[in-house]
């Protein structure tokens, strides 16, 4: 193990950031399920709320560094395509 002070504290800080990052991490998982679960029961008002709510995580992640703003981008534009659908 870890045998200077630095270390130690390197140890600490990434095991925080970790836990920190999984539960950032899930968040995003379980608003991007509630959306999922909002368009496929085909209510369109339900999906737009959980539209907004979705993209307020994933932007937060990409602040906090867990995901890149790429992806998320990505994810939000594919989402957002399927909650217009919802409409027509």
């Amino acid at each position: 193990m870890a045998n200077h002070k630095s270390s130690e504290k390197r140890i600490r800080q990434t095991v925080r950031r970790r836990e920190v990052n999984r539960k950032r991490e899930s968040k995003v998982k379980a608003s991007v399920k509630k959306l999922e679960l909002a368009i496929a029961s085909g209510k369109k008002a339900d999906a737009s709320k959980a539209l907004i709510e979705t993209q307020s995580q994933l932007m937060r992640a990409v602040s906090a560094g867990v995901i890149k703003l790429q992806t998320a981008s990505r994810k939000v534009s594919r989402l957002s395509q399927r909650v217009k659908k919802l409409a027509a």
